[in-house]
């Protein structure tokens, strides 16, 4: 039986935490491919270290996308995150670049032909999930620290808080009755800063941050608000820690309230199910919530690499439906297609739409007249209603 009354935490970082640039950089490689050819293949990873940015990977695209032209999108990414410091600098980073054409045989399997359709492009198991906790249908420990982090970004790129620097984290653990969200048991936020913006005026800014992101009466108790716990927090970004592409993927999904395949997303087009799969996961268990199904929805999808339908599509409601979940599980496979070319149809993958979701998650997002989080759409719920 599951728990009734409890605390769950879930924590967000920053662009500029040193994963977050890594992940930043990829998305924008896997954009400038797409920009020039919708079919492009990229898997591309990034690390970051002091004045460092190193990627490797392999592609399948357009000659004209060089090495140079690599460089200078790593170099754009780094400049709009805001890096112009001693230890991490857009312009005086140096770059290696170790991205190679993408194999023989990968193709032949992942590729469509006469007698085939076009397979998954690895194995794996991907995981969808929407809850009513918030009005985007996300948990709402993960939902209130991006938005914490989204609100700080926004005052430091806008200028309205210039003693701010990229790198910035926060946690958020909130209090649970009777398996609702009700108030905040305490909020962590650690944000590089200026030397002459800390202390109290730095803790008084961050606290009207969090009590503007968080429902009426939730704040928690102070005692249990801490703010750069350590101290100080000058040094950061790649110059403090180095940074990892996909390194950050339960931030980037659900915060620890659903399960994860344990692929990550960034740097990958969207013939890697690793994405599209959890992407349209996510879809789904969206719409089935949002149509009144269930209050809670999983869905995992399962493939191999070089099959283009999925091996297994799991449906749990958690004992919140009232539906069937093999029912659901059928439905839903007849609105949709969920082979490769399928799911990057439905939701048009195939488009440089990848940058925005690089930080502050992937899901709970906007859709955009752009093309941009088609994931988060609510376009099923008449059918899923009227298939009920």
């Amino acid at each position: 039986m599951a728990l009734k009354d409890y605390l769950f935490t879930s924590e967000s970082v920053s662009e500029g935490h040193p994963d977050k640039v890594a992940d930043r950089i990829s998305d924008s490689i896997v954009d400038i491919f797409l920009s020039q050819q919708p079919e492009a293949r990229v898997a591309v990873e990034t690390m970051v270290t002091t004045n460092r940015i190193v990627l490797a990977g392999e592609v399948r695209g357009p000659a004209s996308i060089t090495k140079d032209v690599l460089e200078g999108v790593a170099r754009q990414a780094v400049k709009e995150i805001g890096y112009a410091q001693e230890g991490f600098h857009w312009k005086d980073a140096e770059f290696e670049c170790y991205v190679h054409e993408q194999s023989a045989h990968i193709a032949m399997g992942v590729d469509s032909g006469e007698d085939k359709d076009e397979g998954a492009g690895d194995q794996g198991i991907m995981f969808g999930y929407a809850c009513d906790e918030t009005d985007v249908l996300m948990p709402a420990p993960i939902h209130y620290s991006h938005q914490i982090l989204r609100n700080l970004a926004k005052d430091r790129h806008s200028g309205a808080q210039p003693g701010l620097e990229p790198d910035s984290k926060s946690q958020v653990t909130l209090r649970y009755e009777n398996g609702v969200p009700v108030g905040a048991a305490s909020v962590v936020v650690s944000t590089q800063h200026k030397e002459n913006f800390c202390g109290d005026e730095l803790r008084e800014y961050v606290r009207g941050k969090v009590e503007a992101v968080l429902p009426e009466g939730w704040m928690c108790p102070d005692e249990e608000f801490y703010v750069n716990p350590t101290g100080l927090f000058i040094i950061g970004g790649p110059d403090g820690d180095a940074g990892l592409t996909g390194r950050k993927i339960i931030v980037d999904t659900y915060g620890g309230a659903a399960p994860h395949g344990g692929g990550a997303f960034s740097g990958k087009d969207p013939t890697k199910v690793d994405r599209s799969a959890a992407y349209v996961s996510r879809y789904l268990a969206k719409n089935v919530v949002a149509a009144g199904l269930a209050k809670k929805c999983t869905i995992q999808l399962s493939y191999a690499i070089g099959i283009s339908k999925p091996l297994s599509v799991y449906v749990d409601l958690h004992e919140t439906g009232n539906v069937d979940e093999e029912r659901v599980s059928k439905i839903l496979q007849e609105l949709v297609d969920l082979t490769p070319r399928g799911i990057r149809t439905h939701l048009a993958l195939n488009n440089p739409i990848y940058k925005a979701t690089s930080a502050y998650g992937h899901f709970g997002r906007t859709p955009t007249e752009d093309g941009h989080f088609t994931w988060e759409r609510t376009d099923l719920v008449d059918a899923l209603r009227k298939a009920f």
